[in-house]
């Protein structure tokens, strides 16, 4: 262990590094210092009368007054202003591999430093809604839990997961971007999706890259966490279970009384009607430990937005992790889409989304429900608001203009990110519309 430990320090002398010089002016400094010191002792010695019986040492205190010689204050000062150099210029040779381009320094430390102690969030969910939240709320916290569903069964994921036997890695991928520091080369890279006359019909190269990951590292939670050190991100995104579950929902046909039963995450928007329930097959899976525990230590829990039906409750539908956000002391916030998502919200108001989450799993779940109140979805009359909320114990409304100008189908990542922690930040003040 000892031999280990002195191969490491010299290491630290291969050529090409750019830290040798700099520990040579710290050595310089402090050798000229050490002269300096050196030099007032001396003179102390010699100035101090034999029958005083002080020791030299106890002379320099007492005689706070005596003149340094003008030597001394060379060589202290010129090793003082070395040692500044070198420290210096040795901390930026650490760092400056790890610095982006364009930002200064100072600025940056003080943003890692600010991030790392903001608030414990955790969010549930799945699809674009999640990440666009989750790159909004970066810029408040480090401390961020992304818990992802993995009933996604179309697309590249669908085909991953049926030729591979894996989690399905869309949405975690779609995570790892949004939280990653640099939303550069490197995740554009991780989010390209390759085209069919490739012969990769349509993966994307972050599903192959996290499928690949769970052959090499043995397990698909190991391999989310890897990417995640790829793309430099600062959080956590979790899997809600690692079983492999199937989404199933019960469908009640246009036009008919019958109702039937729709398998798959993917087919559930297809099938035309009106979605009356959704379920977990197998029906009680268990969480991931690491989700249930951020939970239970989070400050904030923000549900949604999302797929209501195929993204959000998911989440909610595994036994631990609902009974987890249950016992949370953390402010919980559950978000209410946008716009309507065909075939599977089509014309559903803001009341509708609320009586869906009551039905699953009861609308008292939340401290506070957040919506969009700028060309939003219908909000409920204020009778049935009163009448569901005296039923269910519904929490509060809160209203803001959350809307992207751009895409006004979406939420603006910023607007919601910085109204959730407002929200968090006066909790024990009254919450206004």
């Amino acid at each position: 262990m000892l031999q280990r430990d002195i191969r490491g320090i010299f290491r630290w002398l291969i050529p090409g590094l750019g830290v040798k010089r700099w520990f040579g002016v710290i050595l310089l400094g402090l050798t000229l210092m050490a002269v300096g010191i050196a030099l007032a002792l001396l003179d102390v010695y010699r100035t101090t009368p034999p029958e005083s019986g002080l020791t030299p040492v106890l002379e320099v205190v007492a005689l706070q007054s005596l003149a340094r010689p003008l030597r001394v204050l060379i060589f202290a000062g010129l090793g003082l202003l070395l040692m500044i150099v070198g420290i210096t210029g040795l901390n930026r040779a650490l760092i400056i591999p790890f610095v982006r381009p364009g930002q200064r320094l100072v600025d940056q430390i003080a943003s890692y430093r600010r991030k790392g102690r903001g608030p414990r969030i955790v969010v549930l969910g799945g699809g674009h809604g999640l990440a666009t939240l989750l790159r909004g709320l970066k810029n408040h916290s480090a401390n961020l839990t992304a818990i992802v569903s993995v009933a996604d069964d179309g697309g590249s994921s669908g085909r991953l997961r049926e030729t591979l036997g894996i989690l399905p890695p869309g949405d975690i991928r779609n995570c790892l971007a949004a939280l990653s520091d640099d939303e550069a080369m490197l995740t554009q890279l991780f989010q390209y999706r390759f085209s069919d006359q490739s012969g990769l019909g349509g993966h994307s190269f972050g599903n192959l890259f996290i499928s690949a990951l769970a052959e090499i590292a043995g397990s698909f939670e190991e391999a989310v966490a890897e990417s995640g050190r790829v793309l430099g991100v600062r959080g956590r995104v979790l899997p809600a279970t690692l079983h492999n579950v199937r989404l199933v929902a019960d469908v009640e046909l246009p036009d008919q009384t019958i109702s039937v039963r729709v398998e798959g995450e993917s087919a559930i928007p297809e099938m035309p009607g009106r979605v009356r329930r959704v379920w977990l097959e197998p029906n009680s899976p268990f969480a991931f430990p690491p989700a249930v525990r951020a939970i239970l230590a989070a400050d904030l829990i923000v549900i949604g937005p999302g797929s209501l039906y195929t993204s959000i409750l998911p989440n909610l539908l595994v036994p631990d992790l609902l009974e987890a956000v249950r016992a949370s002391r953390a402010l919980k916030a559950f978000v209410v889409n946008i716009a309507t998502q065909p075939g599977e919200t089509n014309c559903y108001s803001v009341l509708d989304h609320l009586e869906v989450l009551d039905k699953h799993v009861g609308i008292d779940l939340p401290d506070i429900i957040v919506y969009n109140n700028f060309y939003e979805l219908p909000l409920p009359e204020p009778s049935d608001w009163v009448k569901l909320e005296g039923e269910a114990g519904a929490a509060p409304l809160y209203g803001a203009n959350l809307v992207d100008e751009k895409r006004p189908w979406r939420h603006d990542s910023g607007k919601l990110a910085q109204t959730l922690m407002d929200l968090l930040f006066e909790r024990t003040g009254p919450l206004l519309e």
